[in-house]
């Protein structure tokens, strides 16, 4: 990714969304008007392929975090204070899966991502990604359990760390963290730079503000690129990442996207490649909160460009590209939710699918901050809002 990639256009939003992502950025409370309770009417919002019906499908969940999608259509949610969830297509909201690990709800930790195996209709195992409280400090692991149903209930059995995140580092922050599954069964986890040890995502001794690649065990897979260097930690795929809060699988490709969130601008979407530095603190198109520069400017030898940058951020999160016939305009884009921006925002990529060639923001008159995106198997996308006491499903369709 040689092409040094010009500043996007500031996007234009709703005067009621700007105003909503505000107030949503502050941490103050608000209720949109656009939004519904589960079980309401669907609510229409524009967009360029025509009106999109947006249905609220369950709500009342604490902080969704991660959704998956069981073979039979109903979903699996995880709930950030450490909650997995089976909901119905309907709505119905079950009672809290038994045998999840403990988590630390602190700030952005708790219970993060969700992922079936691949194999998941014999296997039945559920992969879960989660801030694991460590002597007085907490680093992102990955635990992996065989899903039981029976009389009603449901649990994890024979549950299992298979990856740890080191070193654990105090405070609540930039724990990442997306769980994908490559074509060859590996699986990429994306891992946040915890916020106060981000110089350290230059560092290969660790895996602070990186991408690893394991398998499904937990073990190295032969190929990694850094599997036979001397120092270097051999679960690593990419490093000089922030906070990697959205990773998918491109299906035309098989190569994996990342979205990752910048400071005060610097927003990034990636196509991480084996054994490349992204930058991050050295390089980035962000300033610090404070307004401060960090690192050395936007570019570095040896060091690789964003597909596409964010200034001002939306602080995206989920990823997800739409491969369904119920929208088939968008086959092949990209989406992405915003959490400060409170949007939905698609991508269409060129040709060599390696670079953006448009941007279309939707859902901006809702208000509501978007934690993740998944196309399910309807063809309608689903996503989750990201609320502590009132986060929601949504169903996302053409209104007829």
């Amino acid at each position: 990714m040689s092409r040094h990639p010009s500043a996007p256009p500031r996007p234009l939003i709703h005067p009621a969304a700007g105003l909503m992502a505000l107030l949503l950025a502050a941490g103050l409370a608000v209720t949109p008007a656009a939004a519904q309770s589960a079980g309401s009417e669907p609510v229409e919002a524009p967009s360029s392929i025509g009106p999109l019906s947006v249905e609220t499908v369950a709500g009342g969940l604490r902080s969704p975090w991660g959704l998956a999608f069981l073979p039979d259509g109903r979903m699996l949610v995880t709930e950030r204070p450490g909650a997995l969830r089976i909901v119905s297509r309907s709505g119905t909201v079950s009672a809290p899966v038994a045998g999840v690990p403990p988590v630390l709800a602190r700030g952005q930790g708790g219970l993060l991502d969700v992922a079936l195996a691949p194999d998941f209709a014999d296997s039945r195992l559920v992969f879960l990604t989660y801030a694991e409280p460590r002597e007085g400090a907490a680093g992102t692991s990955v635990a992996r359990g065989r899903l039981v149903e029976q009389n009603g209930d449901a649990r994890l059995e024979d549950v299992e760390v298979i990856f740890r995140q080191s070193p654990a580092a105090g405070g609540g922050n930039h724990f990442g963290s997306r769980l994908v599954f490559a074509r060859d069964g590996t699986l990429f986890v994306t891992l946040g730079d915890r916020s106060s040890l981000r110089d350290q995502a230059q560092n290969l001794s660790n895996h602070i503000g990186k991408v690893v690649r394991i398998v499904p065990d937990g073990g190295v897979p032969d190929d990694n690129p850094f599997r036979e260097r001397n120092g270097a930690r051999p679960e690593i795929w990419s490093y000089g990442h922030r906070n990697v809060q959205g990773a998918a699988l491109d299906p035309e490709t098989g190569l994996l996207w990342t979205i990752e969130h910048g400071a005060r601008g610097g927003d990034e979407l990636n196509r991480p490649e084996a054994g490349k530095n992204y930058g991050w603190p050295v390089i980035t198109y962000g300033r610090d909160y404070s307004g401060a520069k960090i690192g050395e400017g936007t570019s570095k030898p040896g060091m690789e460009q964003p597909v596409k940058y964010w200034d001002p951020s939306f602080a995206p999160s989920g990823l997800a590209f739409y491969t369904g016939t119920l929208m088939p305009q968008w086959k092949g884009d990209l989406f992405t939710g915003g959490l400060a921006g409170a949007r939905l925002v698609r991508l269409k990529l060129d040709a060599a699918r390696q670079g953006v060639a448009q941007e279309e923001i939707l859902l901006a008159d809702l208000g509501a901050r978007l934690r993740d995106v998944r196309q399910g198997p309807d063809g309608a996308l689903w996503l989750l809002t990201d609320d502590p006491s009132d986060g929601r499903l949504l169903r996302l369709a053409p209104a007829d």
